[in-house]
C-alpha cells in the first residue's frame, strides 16, 4: 500500500474525533519509534478530489430503536457463548505463542458508538513487527505479515473469539459496522462523506458490509463499506441479525462466504443500496482514476 496522503480539506468545519493520544494500547506491533505513522491507502488519487466532504450523520438515516434494546437478547446470548467461547480462545491463543514469538491475545484501541473509544481484544494473527512501519490495513490472505496459523484464524473468523467479552462488556454488539481505530477514523472523516453515520450504533463482530465485502484496501472499498453499514444501521431488526450470526456460524464451520450469505439471504450489492446515491459517483471516478494510473 501506498503511505497515506492526507486530502486537502482546509477550511471546512470537521468535527473533533479521539485523539490518537488516546491509543496507547498493546497490539501486534509492540512499542516502535513508527508505531504513530498511518500506512493506509485512504487517500484521494491524483485527479480526484471529493470538494467539500461533508460531514455529521447523513439527515435521512432513520435508526430504528432496536438498536437501543438489542442488548437485552445480546448480553445473555454472550454470557452463555462466553465459557466455551473463551476456552477455545485460550487452546487458541497457546497455539499462537507456541508458533510465533509474542502474546497469543492482543488489545487495542478502536472507536464504538459516538466515536467513543474502547478496548477490543482479538487473537493475534500477524509478526509482533506487523506495525513496526505505521498503521496499515491487512492486505488480503497475501499478506506477508501474517503468520501461517494467523491465515486459519482469519479464514475461519476464529481470531474475533476473544471479542465475546466486548459484548458482555457492551463495547460491541454481535452484529455492526466494523470498529476502526480512532486514528484512521479521523482520517476517513476527511474523505469519506457522512462517515459518522456509521458511529450512530454500537460496532460489530460481524456485519452486513463484513460478510458482502472483502476487507477494506483503500478509498474505493471503504466507500462501498460504508453504503452496506448505513443500509444495515436503517434496517437492522432481531430476524436480520440472527440471518448475520448464522451465516457467521456457516463461515466459522468452513462454508465459503459468498455460499453463506448467499444461503443466509443476506447478499447485497452496495450500488443496490438507498445510500450508493451518495457513494457510488465518488467510489467510480476513484476506480477510474486507479486504472489510469495503473
Amino acid at each position: 500500500m501506498s503511505e497515506f496522503v492526507a486530502v486537502n480539506v482546509s477550511g471546512r468545519n470537521h468535527p473533533s474525533s479521539p485523539s490518537a493520544d488516546m491509543s496507547h494500547s498493546h497490539g501486534p506491533v509492540g512499542n516502535t519509534n513508527k508505531s504513530s505513522a498511518i500506512r493506509c491507502d485512504v487517500s484521494m488519487p491524483d485527479g480526484v478530489t471529493p470538494g467539500e466532504v461533508p460531514c455529521g450523520v447523513v439527515e435521512t438515516l432513520d435508526v430504528p430503536g432496536y438498536h437501543n434494546w438489542k442488548r437485552f437478547w445480546e448480553f445473555p446470548v454472550a454470557l452463555l457463548l462466553a465459557p466455551p467461547a473463551l476456552l477455545l480462545a485460550g487452546l487458541l491463543a497457546i497455539m499462537v505463542r507456541w508458533t510465533s514469538p509474542g502474546n497469543g491475545v492482543y488489545s487495542q484501541v478502536r472507536s464504538g458508538r459516538n466515536g467513543k473509544p474502547f478496548t477490543m481484544y482479538k487473537l493475534r494473527s500477524m509478526r509482533i513487527d506487523a506495525e513496526s512501519e505505521g498503521i496499515q490495513w491487512c492486505e488480503g490472505e497475501r499478506d506477508p505479515r501474517i503468520t501461517p496459523l494467523g491465515y486459519w484464524l482469519r479464514k475461519l473468523h476464529l481470531d474475533e473469539l476473544p471479542q465475546i467479552i466486548n459484548v458482555l462488556r457492551g463495547d460491541m454488539s454481535f452484529c455492526g459496522p466494523r470498529p476502526e481505530r480512532p486514528e484512521i477514523v479521523e482520517e476517513l472523516e476527511k474523505v469519506i462523506p457522512y462517515y459518522q453515520s456509521r458511529l450512530t450504533i454500537r460496532p460489530g463482530i460481524t456485519g452486513f458490509s463484513q460478510i458482502n465485502l472483502p476487507a477494506d484496501s483503500g478509498t474505493s472499498s471503504v466507500l462501498k463499506k460504508q453504503t452496506l453499514d448505513l443500509e444495515y444501521v436503517e434496517n437492522a431488526s432481531l430476524l436480520y441479525d440472527f440471518a448475520m450470526v448464522a451465516c457467521t456460524a456457516l463461515r466459522l464451520i468452513g462454508v465459503p462466504g459468498s455460499i453463506a450469505t448467499r444461503l443466509a439471504g443476506l447478499t447485497k450489492k452496495p450500488e443496490d443500496s438507498r445510500f450508493a446515491f451518495y457513494y457510488q459517483d465518488l467510489w467510480n471516478k476513484i476506480e477510474e482514476a486507479s486504472a489510469k494510473k495503473s
